[in-house]
């Protein structure tokens, strides 16, 4: 059985690996890997049975991983890991940035990484000598959260017995990491929309304006546009953070960075735990690879500590059997949905699509197999209203026409 060798330092220990097997070892970068017990290789790649393609030989493996890991410090990207294509467009993105004072929002799935993003983006900032203050929206009960953020006068309320400064006034002339977004409620949105267009606020309790320079940085896996258009989220508190949007991609789009990511992890978890790991099956490697990962990097590193705590020698074991039983990406246990919000949901889903021209060869009304007078009365009757609107007494696109033009207008919504 063929396996890959992780070339760090470990402490000693028992070796459960036989040695007439193949080994890699993973040195650094994955174009680094070598091969136990085999001649000097002078060809560009050299397939090998059972295992991925091998690449040259290098001499200086090590000084190589150290000058990556220089590298990645100096740039403020530490703790990324990986060196696919989608992650260093996210790179460039950050550097791009960073420099400048403009909000970003952070979009992508539960646990791809936001933080260390965000943290990043802090490290290359001319903000980097001052704090760096995190709240995660979604961790705090909503009626605490205009405490925490803004902060309380003493008697504001039951139970302040003293003055309190928000995170807000920590974050003062350095960043604030506003996570989980779109679970702020939405008798907060208009105070946190009022910090963002005019840098000030008042404690809770308080009738003082304090000013603050502060660089937002909030993060969401929710579809915030969805939420404007169900009226949980405010479509001008949107518009003012999405100013320079930054998309995460899921591990499962990145999969040759996964082998990097385990090194890493097992490296990490090892050293903590004061054991030996330096090789895993190959196959067990084409596992992990293939795994779509919902969880992303987080759940592959509670994997990996799990295999590391479980493994009895050198020779990592992970559990594979275990990852299939997980619930795979989109996969949700819901309650069955009623007839009209499964209506609801095609229809704004068609308005989308369509940019909310309803009539004409390509409006929604056609998609549907409605007519324009139908989808109208449809609308109306399920509140379905236009992101950025008041009301239902609106423009709305009708083929190449504005129906304000055409003459027909929906009424007041009741």
């Amino acid at each position: 059985m063929a396996s890959i060798s992780f070339a760090f330092p470990h402490v000693h220990g028992g070796d459960s690996r036989s040695t007439s097997d193949p080994v890699f070892k993973l040195k650094g970068n994955p174009s680094h890997w070598l091969v136990d017990n085999e001649p000097p290789i002078t060809k560009e790649t050299v397939p090998h049975s059972g295992t991925e393609t091998i690449a040259p030989r290098s001499n200086g493996v090590n000084e190589d991983l150290r000058l990556d890991e220089e590298i990645c410090n100096e740039a403020g990207f530490e703790g990324i890991v990986g060196q696919s294509a989608v992650l260093r467009q996210v790179l460039r993105l950050i550097e791009t940035v960073a420099t400048g004072d403009s909000t970003v929002l952070l979009l992508g799935e539960t646990g791809t990484g936001k933080e260390l993003i965000a943290r990043a983006i802090h490290n290359r900032s001319r903000r980097k000598e001052r704090n760096f203050v995190k709240l995660n929206c979604a961790a705090i009960p909503t009626g605490l959260l205009e405490s925490e953020l803004f902060g309380h006068e003493r008697g504001a309320f039951t139970g302040a017995i003293a003055q309190k400064v928000g995170r807000l006034e920590l974050a003062d002339r350095g960043s604030l990491f506003l996570d989980e977004i779109g679970d702020i409620p939405l008798e907060l949105q208009p105070k946190l929309l009022r910090l963002l267009q005019e840098r000030e606020f008042e404690r809770l309790g308080s009738t003082r304006t304090q000013r603050v320079d502060v660089r937002v940085v909030a993060a969401t896996h929710r579809d915030l546009e969805g939420m404007i258009v169900e009226k949980q989220f405010r479509s001008d508190l949107y518009y003012r953070l999405n100013v320079f949007p930054i998309s995460i991609p899921p591990l499962r789009e990145r999969p040759g960075d996964i082998p990097q990511l385990v090194r890493h992890f097992v490296q990490h978890a090892a050293r903590k735990m004061n054991k030996a790991i330096d090789a895993i099956p190959c196959e067990t490697m084409d596992a992990l690879t293939q795994y779509p990962w919902p969880g992303n990097i987080r759940e592959l590193e509670n994997v990996i500590e799990r295999a590391v705590i479980l493994s009895p020698g050198l020779v990592l074991r992970v559990p594979i059997q275990d990852l299939h039983t997980r619930i795979a990406p989109g996969h949700k246990h819901e309650r069955s949905q009623t007839l009209e919000e499964v209506e609801r949901k095609h229809i704004v889903t068609t308005l989308r699509e369509t940019r909310w021209v309803l009539s004409g060869p390509r409006g929604a009304a056609t998609r549907l197999g409605l007519n324009r007078a139908t989808l109208y009365f449809r609308m109306k009757k399920l509140g379905i209203v236009r992101p950025g609107t008041e009301s239902w007494n609106h423009e709305i696109t009708s083929g190449t026409e504005r129906m304000g033009h055409s003459g027909i207008r929906i009424g007041n919504r009741p």
